[in-house]
């Protein structure tokens, strides 16, 4: 029987040992993944933080709540690293203004550099070659430079972090749902559906983020292997996870 994220949040919710074994060996090591992307160091912190049964990613939502979930999961992750201000500071209302003239597409790509993926990755990411990808940052650096006093390579990626947070917290009610966000990215979304989406993102960095954020883990998700009981052992003692009640034990109605 194929045990659900969604069921794992709901198990996790009520505290259950079943939910949060599930977590440790399915979703730590996409926290690791994290962790090594963004400069997270000791994952123990982490860990300890995200072990709270009442914290919004462990509420459920349709569709896709794996993928739900892994987005929020980021969230909770980069939310534990520290980090600080770049040495030439820019906000993300300049950006919006020195980006505007970019397509939605061109304006996804600069913004994956503000999450420190290389022309490579992202063009993994958004499914276009590297030399493409690179293109348009150079165009976005121009842009960019155009607007500031004081500018180098790289302004995008040193204030990542902080546009990131900027941009998380920018959302409004006429931003998208989740769902809108996997049709586009699973391919279901139909022409009049993308223009209208289109119309939004292209003025909305809350929903470029957001957009960027969930690409970004179904990107993370490839290659992904669980832990292994024994990898697993230590890090349910360090987060005090009971052990699970033995299977044939649950199914006969003993323990």
């Amino acid at each position: 029987m194929i045990y659900t994220c969604y069921e794992m949040a709901r198990d996790c919710r009520a505290d259950k040992p079943e939910g949060w074994s599930h977590f440790i060996s399915s979703y730590v090591p996409l926290v690791r993944k994290f962790l090594a992307h963004y400069g997270g160091g000791d994952i123990e912190p982490v860990l300890k933080a995200l072990r709270n049964p009442g914290s919004s990613m462990f509420q459920s939502a349709e569709p896709a709540p794996e993928r739900w979930f892994l987005a929020e999961l980021r969230q909770k992750v980069l939310a534990e690293i520290p980090f600080s201000a770049a040495q030439i500071v820019i906000d993300l209302e300049t950006v919006a203004e020195a980006l505007a003239p970019l397509t939605v597409v061109e304006k996804l790509a600069a913004w994956l550099e503000t999450m420190r993926y290389d022309p490579k990755e992202s063009g993994a990411i958004l499914r276009m070659s590297p030399e493409t990808v690179a293109k348009i940052r150079d165009r976005a650096e121009d842009l960019i430079r155009g607007k500031v006093d004081a500018w180098r390579r790289n302004l995008l990626a040193e204030n990542g972090r902080a546009l990131g947070v900027e941009a998380a917290a920018a959302k409004t009610g006429e931003c998208l749902p989740v769902r809108a966000f996997l049709d586009v990215l699973d391919g279901r979304a139909t022409w009049r559906g993308r223009e209208e989406m289109e119309r939004h993102v292209t003025r909305c960095w809350h929903c470029i983020d957001h957009f960027c954020r969930m690409a970004e883990v179904i990107q993370a998700l490839r290659g992904v292997q669980p832990l292994t009981v024994e990898e697993s052992e230590p890090l349910r003692i360090l987060l005090g996870v009971r052990p699970e009640r033995a299977r044939w034990k649950r199914l006969v109605g003993l323990g």
